[in-house]
C-alpha cells in the first residue's frame, strides 16, 4: 500500500463538478493499494500517517502529528501509484489490486484512518474520475509505502 500525504491549508475531491469531500488544515492522502495489500498494511500506514510530526509547533518546528494538532483528512484513492514505465512510454498498472480487492481495502483504510483521527474522512469516490484541489501547506510532501518502510 502506498500513499503519498501532503500537508494542507485545505483540499477538496469533486467528480463531476459535485464536491464529494472537503477539509480545512490538515492532510490529503492519495491511496494506492497493491495486490496482496492486506489489513497489517493498512494499520501500519495509518499509524506512520497519524503519528508523523509534520505539523509546527510553537516554536515553528515540525513536531505535532495530524491528531496532536486537531488536523482533519482527506482520502483519495489513486492506483496509478502503481504505474510503471519500465517498458516503453505507457504506465502499466499490473501492481495495482483488483478493483474489487482495492475498493474494499480503502474502505477498510478510511474507516481505519477515520477511527484513528477521531473524526469522520471525507473521500473521493473509488474508480470516479476526480479533480483534486488543495493548498498546499510548507509545502510538506511525504510518500509511505508498506512494503518498502524505509521509503
Amino acid at each position: 500500500m502506498r500513499a503519498v500525504v501532503q500537508r494542507v491549508a485545505s483540499a477538496s475531491v469533486s467528480i463531476k463538478g459535485v464536491v464529494s469531500g472537503a477539509i480545512g488544515r490538515g492532510l490529503l492522502v492519495l491511496l494506492g493499494v497493491e495486490t496482496g495489500d492486506s489489513a497489517e498494511d493498512i494499520i501500519w500506514l495509518v499509524e506512520k500517517i497519524t503519528k508523523a510530526r509534520i505539523f509546527d509547533d510553537a516554536e515553528g518546528k515540525m513536531n505535532r502529528s495530524v491528531c496532536d494538532a486537531g488536523g482533519e483528512g482527506l482520502v483519495v484513492s489513486q492506483f496509478t501509484l502503481f504505474g510503471t514505465l519500465r517498458k516503453g512510454t505507457r504506465p502499466s498498472f499490473h501492481r495495482a489490486a483488483p478493483p474489487s480487492e482495492a475498493e474494499r481495502l480503502y474502505g477498510e483504510f478510511n474507516a481505519t484512518f477515520s477511527t484513528a483521527l477521531g473524526k469522520p474522512v471525507p473521500t473521493g469516490v473509488f474508480g470516479a474520475m476526480m479533480e483534486v484541489s488543495l493548498l498546499n501547506d510548507g509545502p510538506v510532501t511525504l510518500v509511505f509505502d508498506s512494503h518498502r518502510r524505509d521509503f
